[in-house]
């Protein structure tokens, strides 16, 4: 990494990687360093998993053709890490983690309630990525004849786990240049296996899917949508936080939704073709996403392979397991950074261990936890997104940490319109993927769409009505609230007369 790609700045290349000390804290002026540019890699390397192949056989099981699933796919990811650059400005406004950020306008303490749901869905994708790539390298072993059995699954998991949890103690500097690495490395060997594979694609055989209806086409936008960028809202602005606060707000949004785009963009197309080509390679990649992708590969190239497979997973799961220690913090445990990630390094291995050695039925799980935690995240994100347009100044940073302050400690609003909206957009999905969430799906009978078995029941509606209803809201009902708050005096420095919260 160069100077001028480093985002904490001036370093020395000697200088010894050292545990973060900043936890919720607003960084200060002598640390922001660095261009917009410097974003581009945490989320290239968080997004460049070849996981991105394996979303064209999940696009495929909505029962829609190869141009539906293309356009549902580049919607979604495009839109979805757009509102991810979105939120990225607020990070270097306010120079504060995003689950600080947004207490302007939940409230200090009313933000506790995001605070949570961001850090369960954080600690969900971080369990996921863990042990797929646990599974992936078991399969890996297993075609080579090294074993694949349980003794190679605990080992990978203890690897794979240890990798992620120390770039989430370590925290933003070793982060930063573990994903410069993950970033060359897996992008070179991604490219490799294209090549390699690519005589498996017929175009006849992908051409040849029918076209499915509107709502499965909306279906799979949604799932695009949850799989890609609203995993990321909540966790956007962790790392444009050290930018300049005079940085360029078009250039955040720009590098932040490009570096995030640009190999989803590239491996879904692949992965489109390739499971449009062999009915077999996709119903193999819903229950081993990314080790059914290993069959079709030659046995000189499976231990390359495995180094890009695992890598890519650890990139995104190192940037979840920050963020998620972040939102555990700002929900209110009273700890260091470093022991909330190794706290949620724990429940991580916890959940790797039963969706490896138990869970049987891999793509309902994860569709029904991408379904459930996305509605509640969306409504945190068109509050988010209608409060950050409605703002002319910068955040206050004294405030961001005192219930007193300008922003408030409880705000009703917010809260009743989060509330309303994942109630709303509960009601407008369905979750087969666990009993106890059959409940879901209650308003699709009365307002006559068919209820939970009709055409509309698997379109998820509920995640694109919540963020609309809570975008909407905010704008009509916050507008007032945002102007009183701007209209006071600059408070007093972040340190002075705050309280832990």
């Amino acid at each position: 990494m160069t100077r001028a790609q480093d985002p904490v700045g001036d370093r020395s290349p000697g200088r010894p990687i050292q545990v973060e000390a900043h936890g919720l804290d607003v960084i200060g002026d002598a640390e922001r360093k660095g261009t917009p540019r410097t974003l581009f890699w945490p989320w290239f390397g968080a997004n460049v998993s070849v996981l991105g192949l394996s979303y064209g056989a999940f696009a495929f099981g909505f029962g829609i053709s190869f141009w539906q699933a293309l356009a549902a796919g580049v919607l979604g990811i495009v839109v979805s890490f757009l509102l991810c650059g979105f939120i990225a400005v607020a990070g270097k406004r306010g120079s504060a983690p995003t689950m600080v950020l947004s207490r302007a306008a939940y409230g200090v303490r009313g933000n506790r309630l995001p605070s949570v749901i961001s850090w369960v869905l954080t600690v969900g994708w971080e369990t996921v990525l863990t042990a797929l790539a646990t599974l992936a390298t078991a399969t890996v072993f297993g075609r080579l004849g090294w074993g694949g059995g349980t003794g190679t699954k605990v080992v990978a998991l203890v690897v794979v786990a240890a990798l992620t949890v120390v770039g989430g103690v370590m925290g933003f500097d070793l982060i930063m240049r573990l994903q410069t690495a993950i970033t060359l490395i897996t992008g070179v060997l991604t490219v490799v296996y294209i090549a390699l594979v690519a005589d498996h694609i017929h175009w006849a055989g992908v051409s040849a899917i029918p076209a499915g209806s509107p709502q499965e086409f909306i279906g799979a936008l949604v799932f695009m949508m949850t799989g890609f960028g609203l995993g990321w809202v909540n966790a956007a602005a962790d790392y444009s936080r050290y930018l300049p606060r005079n940085a360029s707000s078009r250039g955040v949004i720009g590098w932040t939704t490009f570096g995030a785009c640009a190999a989803p963009l590239l491996l879904l197309v692949f992965g489109l073709l390739l499971a449009g080509s062999s009915q077999a390679l996709s119903k193999a990649v819903a229950a081993d996403p990314i080790g059914a992708l290993t069959t079709i590969l030659p046995t000189w190239f499976l231990v390359p392979f495995a180094v890009v497979a695992v890598l890519g997973l650890v990139g995104g799961a190192v940037l979840d397991i920050y963020s998620s220690g972040l939102a555990l913090l700002s929900a209110g445990l009273p700890v260091p950074r470093y022991l909330a990630a190794l706290l949620d390094g724990a429940l991580m291995i916890a959940g790797s261990v039963y969706i490896v050695f138990f869970a049987g039925d891999f793509l309902g799980q994860f569709m029904g936890f991408l379904t459930t935690l996305g509605v509640p995240i969306a409504a945190w994100c068109g509050i988010m997104l209608a409060d950050l347009a409605l703002r002319r100044r910068d955040y206050d940073d004294g405030d961001l940490y005192r219930p007193h302050g300008r922003y408030g400690d409880l705000p009703l609003t917010p809260l009743l319109l989060t509330l309303a909206a994942t109630a709303a957009g509960w009601g407008l999905v369905t979750n087969t993927a666990a009993s106890w969430l059959t409940w879901q799906g209650y308003l699709l009978g009365p307002l006559g769409l068919g209820g939970r078995t009709g055409a509309w029941a698997y379109a998820n509606l509920g995640v694109l009505a919540a963020l609309a209803l809570a975008f909407l809201g905010t704008l009509l009902l916050g507008r007032g609230r945002v102007r009183a708050q701007e209209a006071q005096a600059p408070s007093q420095a972040p340190n002075e007369g705050a309280v832990r919260v």
